[in-house]
């Protein structure tokens, strides 16, 4: 069983967000030791900065911090090495969340606040004064303060210049700009989204949203410029609108990257042999059309004995911006998708999380594995090669085992447990099995 943890990041690190205590790139993964003494329970990597939160419900931040990112007054315009957010520590955070320039989080009794950019509204706070042009002046919040308080929030989640919250009643309130053109006015007062209920799972991206509602119907809204929306056009949507091509599929989870989405679905299959064996099997039939099931399974001449045991496994579907193969299709596909499709690459591997970044993604396995795909400059992809891939290769774990189990020689490796992908760089959480 797990007994220890440990966090881990790789890719860029020029504005000190991999919190390694210095500002270079790393290809491969490296332990975030300032980290160590805590118990993370959930990390998450944004365009330049990064953040952790602990079991207690401290919250810890580095990286990018020109606009007050990081949750207190900038002395420097990075910090590379983690710290905890002061303003927050009489609080208990349970999730949080990175913008462009701005952060969201969330406590135990729904609390929500927000601090960093704010010229367009994005903190909910009104902006103040406006230059000659009439654009508003900017005003950083550079110390977490409450948001949306008037409503009572199990989740955030936060895009380029805009936020979205998720409340335990089900509904979803959004604020600031949401997106590029300018078409719709910003607000820094939350406006409840209208036509969703009973919703369960909020994802932004930079500048579109997904709802996943109790029904298991995935809804979208905002910018489509690649197809992110998964509506077959690349037109953008005020209003949420339904997700083509998932009916009838039992969605689990779903993420937003920077122009791109995915879901998971249960609509799979996994055979398990009685040599503890597993074959994931999305569709018998398209696998193994000759298959006959007595006492073996007949693969031309060759013959397996076993006995037959089937659960549900996760499948993955993915739609928007392909370019770069973070979609995941395979190198010889890295266009867009206007509609959600089957990523086939992960035939045989039980996926329970996809993180989308700017440009990469990165897939969980439930054995603990993690596959990234996608653009590979500033070693994001984590595996050696700053080349672009859109075939998943897994991200090797090469550090050591916790100190104190290493000195009683005991065996075990690292399985990871979470995964967060940012604009550059990716962040894990680790567990040490034995």
């Amino acid at each position: 069983m797990a007994t220890e943890s440990s966090v881990i990041a790789w890719g860029s690190g020029e504005d000190g967000q991999l919190g390694i205590g210095n500002t270079e790139d790393k290809e491969w993964v490296c332990v975030v030791k300032a980290l160590e003494p805590y118990k993370v329970r959930s990390v998450v990597a944004g365009s330049r900065n990064s953040l952790a939160i602990c079991d207690d419900g401290k919250l810890f931040t580095w990286g990018w911090n020109q606009r007050g990112t990081l949750g207190h007054p900038p002395e420097t315009k990075t910090e590379n090495i983690p710290s905890q957010v002061k303003a927050l520590a009489n609080v208990n955070i349970v999730q949080a969340a990175i913008g462009g320039w701005h952060c969201l989080a969330v406590d135990d009794q729904g609390r929500a606040y927000s601090w960093g950019g704010n010229e367009y509204g994005q903190c909910g706070e009104e902006t103040e004064r406006k230059n000659d042009a009439g654009r508003p002046l900017r005003r950083d919040i550079v110390i977490p303060q409450r948001c949306a308080s008037k409503l009572v929030v199990c989740q955030v989640a936060a895009g380029g210049t805009h936020s979205v919250v998720l409340t335990r009643e089900g509904h979803v309130w959004t604020w600031g700009q949401p997106w590029p053109p300018g078409d719709i006015k910003q607000i820094s007062v939350p406006v409840r989204v209208q036509g969703l209920e009973r919703v369960r799972l909020i994802a932004v991206g930079a500048f579109h949203n997904l709802a996943l509602q109790e029904d298991g119907t995935l809804w979208a809204w905002g910018n489509n410029e690649y197809g992110q929306l998964g509506t077959g056009d690349t037109q953008p949507r005020s209003q949420p609108i339904l997700v083509q091509g998932l009916s009838g599929l039992n969605l689990v989870d779903i993420a937003a990257g920077g122009w791109h989405s995915t879901a998971l679905t249960d609509d799979g299959e996994k055979l398990v042999t009685s040599k503890d064996s597993t074959y994931l099997i999305t569709n018998i039939k398209h696998h193994f059309p000759m298959m006959s099931i007595n006492q073996g399974l007949i693969l031309g001449e060759s013959s397996v004995t076993f006995l037959v045991a089937y659960a549900t496994c996760h499948l993955v579907y993915g739609w928007g911006r392909g370019e770069h193969g973070r979609l995941g299709f395979g190198d010889n596909d890295k266009s867009s998708k206007m509609v959600p499709q089957k990523v086939n690459l992960f035939a045989g591997e039980d996926i329970v999380q996809i993180s989308c970044g700017g440009t990469h993604s990165v897939a969980l396995t439930r054995d603990g594995r993690m596959f990234s795909f996608g653009r590979g400059d500033h070693g994001r992809l984590g595996y050696g090669r700053r080349v672009t891939a859109g075939q998943p290769k897994e991200v090797p774990i090469d550090i050591p085992p916790p100190k104190k189990l290493s000195d009683n020689g005991d065996e075990g490796h690292w399985i990871a447990k979470l995964v967060g992908s940012g604009g550059r760089h990716t962040l894990a959480i680790m567990e040490w099995q034995t």
